[in-house]
């Protein structure tokens, strides 16, 4: 009987072993794909898994580890029993933890012997007092990269109490002291710049309203590397040369020292006052303020289109002279410089043919007796309730119509202030616009929504003709068209609207009339969107929808989204990037097929990447991937 041997299947262990290191090479390969897809180009030992590695994948961007100073020889200054220093240490805990950083307490001798510079920034909460060796520890911190957030006069005395002056504020940060608020002032305004990488999202000129009990520093930038965000000069009350007032009296600054980085504030945190919208931008104030010193993107809408640098609206008003308003035509090329011109209903009848000849050359406004108080504040005297609004507001308005044949879009109130009545009313009257005497809380528009309807709201932001003929008693019209301009800097410096209201009393006068062409033309040459009424609130209603998402999801790539959620067309929008740090050899892609990518304009030098947006349809979303090298 034979027997039949059953071998079975061979087994091939060079074929499985061949098939297993291309799985395994396969595998590797998509990953490094996967990885090159997310967080873009990268170094191969960058994702090799030693331990500095796991280390950083284990934390993220806002996670690196913040120091705050508790400084024992500021503490010995204070009188006994004083909380102070530990409350502004707890409120930067707070506000710290709020944002999810880590941070460590340190004291003096952590920094006297050098154990410091593991740290990517150090906070100095009014650090009044410092020992020498400090002092040169945190020069050679700042020198080798590191960042300092500073509040207050730093390092103006001895860690014995002696007082040393104000050299290392000088040298360290560029920064010239000039003065201190006295606290008996209760508050002072302080007045933010625009379009900054420390303002990003924040109304332009906001004025948050600060406490002078910690006596806050006026100071004066010196050096082109140091930035100044902020001014104290209040031009609505205080006196004096508005440019070098200006000039000498900066809150915030940032800049640089060295390879390292820093951001003064010459006030303490828990001196911000405010109601809850104040609370909000001055957090974004402080997030923009820690991105920038831990080389985070920041990013928003420019606020005015293409390359302005800010806006003019030129407003004539017809009170009593009415016939001045002629001169304006002579001056003036109102279809270079356009104007929406303000006028009564008693005087509208009265001067027919005059206002059917402004309606063929610009925008009407309606000025309307809406009640009279002495200022916001007042307790005592109020406007007319809403009954007695509408009716005068509907009595202007469609008289104003009738007359010229065009709808009435802008109103301004006779004494200057409004309620929440008169936006009702204009919302049920279909008035778009609001120019108002009110003092603000910013230099540009805002929009307000009543009964689903958008008002936009012009409020004073310079000096009008009222105070420069009438009230300082400028004859001269140089003195004159001297003031115009200064306002006119000052509201580039914020990157503002420059509201120029002018009166056919005052300014429109046969000797004075020229000085509106003048001031005009200095506005064009300082680059102002000189525009009207409709065109500025087109303008604002496309910014103010657009939404900007951003992310840095490794040292060489950013990611950022621009959205328009809303059913309306935006044009002509310029968004600007920040990536806070020095960079090279720029890529922008799309992250999601078939996404047109915008015309954009690098620009290494100040760190940021412009975006021009020529259209964006209603409900589009671009994403966009931005690649680059980093410069050390």
């Amino acid at each position: 009987m034979a027997i039949i041997e059953n071998r079975g299947l061979r087994v091939n262990y060079l074929i499985i072993f061949l098939s297993g290191l291309v799985l395994v090479i396969t595998g590797i390969l998509v990953f490094l794909l996967i990885v090159k897809n997310i967080y873009g180009n990268y170094d191969l030992k960058e994702i090799l898994p030693t331990r500095d590695n796991i280390k950083s994948i284990s934390s993220n961007l806002k996670s690196k580890k913040v120091a705050i100073l508790y400084s024992q020889y500021t503490e010995n200054m204070l009188p006994a029993g004083s909380t102070w220093l530990k409350d502004n240490i707890d409120t930067w805990k707070r506000f710290l933890r709020n944002f999810k950083i880590n941070y460590d307490i340190i004291s003096d001798q952590t920094i006297e012997l050098g154990e410091h510079f593991e740290y990517k920034l150090i906070v100095l909460p009014g650090t009044k007092s410092l020992s020498d060796k400090e002092l040169v520890q945190l020069k050679k911190y700042l020198e080798n990269g590191g960042s300092l957030f500073v509040t207050g006069g730093p390092a103006t005395y001895s860690d014995e109490g002696k007082w040393r002056g104000w050299d290392f504020f000088t040298e360290v940060f560029g920064l010239k002291f000039n003065k201190e608020i006295k606290p008996e002032e209760t508050y002072k305004v302080h007045t933010l710049r625009g379009n900054l990488p420390i303002t990003a999202g924040i109304p332009t000129g906001y004025a948050l309203k600060i406490a002078t009990w910690d006596r806050p520093i006026y100071a004066e930038v010196l050096e082109p590397r140091t930035v100044q965000v902020s001014f104290w000069y209040d031009f609505r009350r205080e006196a004096g040369l508005v440019r070098e007032e200006i000039q000498k009296s900066a809150g915030i600054a940032y800049g640089t020292y060295g390879k390292g980085r820093f951001i003064w504030y010459g006030f303490e945190l828990n001196s911000v006052l405010g109601v809850q919208k104040d609370f909000v931008y001055f957090e974004k104030l402080f997030n923009n303020s820690i991105n920038w010193l831990t080389y985070q993107p920041t990013a928003f809408v420019k606020e005015w289109p293409s390359n302005y640098k800010a806006a003019l609206i030129l407003l004539p008003t017809l009170t009593t002279n009415v016939n001045n308003i002629n001169l304006l035509k002579n001056v003036v090329d109102l279809k270079q410089y356009p104007a929406t011109f303000f006028v009564d209903v008693t005087t509208a009848s009265k001067n027919r043919n005059l206002i059917k000849s402004l309606a063929k050359l610009g925008e009407i406004g309606a000025i309307v007796d809406i009640g009279y108080i002495e200022s916001p504040e007042d307790t005592v005297n109020e406007l007319f309730n809403k009954e007695t609004q509408f009716l005068n507001i509907s009595h202007a308005v469609d008289t104003l119509r009738k007359l010229t044949g065009k709808e009435i879009k802008a109103i301004m109130p006779l004494y200057g202030y409004y309620n929440d009545n008169t936006l009702q009313v204009m919302a049920a009257k279909n008035i778009e616009y609001l120019v108002t005497d009110s003092l603000t809380d910013r230099s540009v528009p805002e929009m307000r929504m009543r009964n689903n309807k958008l008002i936009m709201i012009i409020t004073k932001t310079a000096r009008d003709d009222y105070e420069v003929v009438k009230k300082y008693g400028l004859t001269n019209i140089d003195f004159q068209r001297y003031t115009y301009e200064e306002d006119i800097d000052r509201i580039l410096f914020e990157g503002g609207l420059y509201v120029f209201k002018v009166h056919t009393e005052f300014q429109l006068q046969p000797d004075y009339v020229s000085v509106i062409r003048d001031v005009l033309r200095y506005a064009k040459s300082k680059n102002f969107w000189i525009t009207t009424l409709t065109d500025l609130q087109a303008w604002w209603k496309k910014k103010q929808q657009i939404e900007i998402r951003y992310e840095a999801r490794s040292k060489r790539r950013i990611s950022i989204e621009f959205t328009n959620p809303s059913d309306l067309i935006a044009e002509n929008l310029v968004i600007q990037v920040n990536l806070n740090k020095k960079f090279k050899n720029v890529e922008i892609t799309s992250d999601i097929i078939n996404t047109p990518i915008p015309k954009y304009q690098i620009n290494p030098d100040e760190q940021l990447i412009n975006f021009y947006l020529d259209k964006l349809e209603p409900h589009e979303t671009r994403s966009m991937l931005i690649d680059f090298e980093n410069v050390e």
